[in-house]
This record gives structure tokens, C-alpha cells and sequence, in this order.
């Protein structure tokens, strides 16, 4: 693997989080404060057990009619998880991203803890900076 661009160069490291015991308003809160669109769900020992996208909260969340105020993220976020350690390489989460057609990968240590996460823009800006899609990866967003 000498030579191969790590995971660990383009991710961004220690993720916002939050517990599967969390509301949907909470997270909702917690994602407009951080400015993020993802965020990895733990269990009580702190591991990765979901993620939660804002299309979560809009789809199984807004759309079914559920209180945002009681509904708890673990019952609400996607728990059939892709993931990759930081050493694994940017190779790797490109053939991973493309196989199972994800936008975000959290990357998480032998303990199954996340401390990061890569996505598609990511991968774009470190792979083609000039490309429409870094283009709008990089920018930033209106407020």
C-alpha cells in the first residue's frame, strides 16, 4: 500500500455524533449548528451503530409524521453500514462508494468507534479540484 493515498489524509476527523437515545430534534439541532448533513449514531458504548442524514429526518421522520421531540435517532437512521477503517485507502472508498451507491462513509477504529467521515465531495476535491462537483463541494452554502 506505499505510496496509496490513506483515508485518514481526506476525511474529516472527529465527526459531530450523537446517541441512539438522541431526539430527531436534538440531532436536527446539532446538525445546523455543525453545519453537516451526516451524522454517525452510537450505541451505549460509544460504537457506530447508524447514521442519520438529513433525507432521514425528511423521509422517516417529517413524511411519516412522527414527533421530531420523542422520536429517537436510533429508530429513525440507517443501520446497513459501509464503513472503512482511516488506513484503508482513498481507492477503497471510491470502488465502496461506487458498489453501493453512498454518498458517506464513516470511518471508525478496530473498536468499531468513528473518528471520521469521507464523503463524496471529499473525494472529489482531493481527486479532481477543478471539477463541478469540488465546485460545489468547496462552496459555501447560503444562509
Amino acid at each position: 500500500m506505499a505510496g496509496k493515498q490513506t483515508i485518514r489524509e481526506v476525511m474529516t476527523p472527529r465527526p459531530l455524533t450523537l446517541e441512539a437515545t438522541s431526539t430527531v430534534a436534538e440531532a436536527a439541532l446539532a446538525m445546523k449548528g455543525a453545519d453537516v448533513g451526516p451524522v454517525p449514531v452510537l450505541d451505549t458504548n460509544g460504537r457506530l451503530c447508524g447514521i442519520l442524514t438529513d433525507r432521514d429526518i425528511t423521509v422517516r421522520v417529517v413524511a411519516e409524521g412522527l414527533d421530531p421531540k420523542t422520536t429517537p435517532v436510533g429508530d429513525v437512521s440507517s443501520v446497513e453500514l459501509t464503513v472503512l477503517s482511516p488506513d484503508d485507502t482513498v481507492d477503497d472508498a471510491v470502488r465502496l462508494m461506487r458498489e453501493r451507491s453512498v454518498r458517506r462513509l464513516p470511518i471508525v477504529d478496530d473498536g468499531g468507534k468513528p473518528v471520521g467521515i469521507v464523503s463524496i465531495g471529499d473525494l472529489a476535491v482531493e481527486r479532481d479540484p477543478d471539477s463541478a462537483l469540488a465546485d460545489i463541494s468547496t462552496a459555501r452554502p447560503n444562509t
